[in-house]
């Protein structure tokens, strides 16, 4: 992410389109458009926190105006939870207007979510959730111009935080941009919402923005986007210190296919295996709107050589592995699915969010549910319709697969109106792909809560 509009760097094939239906790792959450992703594992969770593209407007040079922040988490990296905004300006922060490339970090039972505003400083916010309600602790920045070591910088970008903390409990910021010169460094105290001390400097080879620092094997691991004349890559440097003594390592990836403008990375381990999130514009290209201001998040693997150096990512349309199948037999939020089919979310009167706007020939995708060997023998699903025609029907391995489980959605009078619909299942067995589609010839159609199977 940054200021300015960025000039075309690079033209890429169409050839890898995208339909909106795909099923495919470099898409996350394919409703949304959302970008510059914050990861934080939490609980058996990853959750990754990011800028809403949604704020900013279709048209060409419309400016980046994201004034939320979206967070969506997974327990398998197939299927994605929408937890939808999380903290929006100036509703939670009075003293900003945009929150930019949020990072988070979780420490003493509470989450820190950082932020820019815009390039002009940053703020922090804080939660006793991943999920929010996200509020401002101190009511002003965190890092402005004022702060000793900031400057000078020529044309300092004051954004793209990057929180971190050390094996021996020490808090690190990471942030700025647009300079060689002007990465900054700044420690923060235990409460994570006050600094400790000057910011110092970290000099990165074609330094432009989206600092991002990790920690493996005892080495430190600062990664980075490179400004348009190095291609927009992910580069990063080592060191055997959080602040001094970085050495230009490589590349960790190239600029992502589908994407042609800024980047912006997020380093990760969950459950034994590292990953490099980013953001392209794949979705934007798919429908055919302007794509500069309308990004979405990707996923790939991140590996690493013997000698601890990174393997350079390889972008690939499938390339992340289910790490557990996803338990049909507890409550599951219907904004929880692999891909879909003209569907969005939309803010539920029970809490969180609805899954809405799910008609004739829509469908959601929950990859690798586990239905055991007895398999399930009943659903019950929260809807809410308007209508009277709908269906859904409930198939395996694709929208058109094998029907295990059939009901007829009710008329609730209201679309906020909840009610819990129940239906047998029979041939549901194993680790399965699960398609939840709609028949029906009523719009608005079926709004849907939450679902989950029985074995009884």
């Amino acid at each position: 992410m940054n200021i300015k509009s960025f000039f075309k760097i690079l033209i890429f094939s169409l050839s890898l389109f995208i339909t909106k239906s795909s099923s495919a790792d470099d898409v996350i959450v394919g409703y949304r458009h959302l970008a510059d992703p914050g990861t934080l594992v939490y609980n058996g969770r990853i959750y990754l926190y990011a800028s809403n593209d949604d704020d900013n407007t279709a048209e060409k040079n419309s400016g980046y105006k994201m004034k939320s922040i979206v967070c969506v988490s997974s327990s398998d990296m197939k299927n994605w939870t929408d937890h939808g905004v999380v903290f929006e300006a100036p509703r939670d922060v009075t003293w900003a207007g945009r929150t930019w490339a949020p990072a988070a970090v979780a420490r003493d039972g509470k989450i820190f979510l950082y932020f820019g505003n815009g390039g002009n400083g940053i703020g922090v916010a804080t939660s006793t959730s991943p999920t929010g309600p996200f509020k401002d602790p101190i009511g002003k920045k965190l890092v402005q111009t004022e702060t000793p070591g900031v400057l000078p910088a020529p044309n300092m970008w004051l954004f793209d935080p990057m929180t971190f903390i050390d094996d021996d409990g020490q808090a690190y910021m990471y942030f700025g941009g647009n300079g060689d010169n002007n990465v900054r460094v700044i420690k923060l105290n235990k409460d994570m919402i006050s600094t400790d001390g000057p910011a110092t400097s970290i000099t990165a080879p074609a330094f432009f923005e989206a600092s991002w620092m990790h920690k493996r094997n005892g080495i430190y691991y600062f990664s980075y986007s490179t400004n348009p004349r190095a291609q927009m890559r992910i580069d990063y440097m080592t060191s055997k210190s959080p602040t001094s003594g970085f050495t230009y390592a490589g590349i960790v990836a190239a600029q992502p296919p589908n994407n042609n403008n800024n980047n912006h990375q997020g380093i990760f381990e969950f459950k034994g295996q590292w990953y490099h999130v980013y953001h392209n514009r794949k979705v934007a290209y798919a429908l055919g709107i302007p794509t500069e201001f309308k990004r979405n998040l990707a996923i790939e693997k991140l590996n690493y050589k013997a000698d601890g150096t990174i393997e350079q990512v390889t972008y690939t349309e499938d390339g992340i592995s289910q790490v557990n199948g996803l338990n049909p037999y507890t409550r599951v939020e219907a904004e929880t699915m692999h891909t879909q089919k003209g569907v969005k979310t939309e803010v539920c009167s029970n809490g969180g969010l609805n899954v809405t706007n799910v008609k004739n020939g829509d469908w959601i995708k929950i990859k690798g549910v586990d239905f055991g060997k007895k398999g399930a023998k009943k659903f019950n699903i929260s809807i809410a319709s308007t209508g009277s025609n709908n269906t859904i029907e409930l198939r395996l391995a694709s929208p058109t697969g094998k029907v295990v489980g059939q009901l007829t959605v009710p008329n609730t009078n209201n679309a906020q109106s909840w009610k819990t619909v129940s239906c047998k299942v029979d041939g549901a067995t194993g680790l399965q792909d699960l398609y939840i589609t709609i028949k029906g010839s009523e719009t608005p159609a079926v709004n849907m809560d939450w679902w989950e199977f029985s074995a009884k």
